[in-house]
C-alpha cells in the first residue's frame, strides 16, 4: 500500500448506519450501499447509487478516505490516490 491517506486515515464513527441522510432529505430510498468518511463521520451512498453522495462529499470537502459500513465489509477507499486498503 503506497497511499499515505489510507495509513493516516482518521477513525471518525459513522453519523448513522442505516440510511443515506442526503437521499432521505430528498425523499429517495434507492441507495445501494453506504460509505462513511473517516475524517468526519459523514455517511453517504456509494457510486452504484443514483446520487453518489459519498463521492460528492469528497468533492465538497476534500476528505480523502471512506470506509464501507456494509455488514461484513471492512475495506477503505482513498479518493485522492484511487487506492483500496
Amino acid at each position: 500500500m503506497s497511499c499515505v491517506h489510507l495509513t493516516e486515515a482518521g477513525t471518525a464513527e459513522p453519523s448513522t448506519t442505516g440510511e443515506c441522510p442526503d437521499c432521505v432529505a430528498v425523499g429517495a430510498t434507492d441507495w445501494v450501499h453506504l460509505r462513511s468518511c473517516l475524517t468526519c463521520g459523514y455517511v453517504g451512498c456509494c457510486d452504484s447509487s443514483p446520487r453518489q453522495h459519498a463521492t460528492a462529499h469528497f468533492r465538497e470537502t476534500g476528505h480523502p478516505v471512506i470506509r464501507s459500513i456494509q455488514p461484513g465489509e471492512s475495506w477503505r477507499w482513498c479518493f485522492t490516490d484511487e487506492e483500496i486498503g
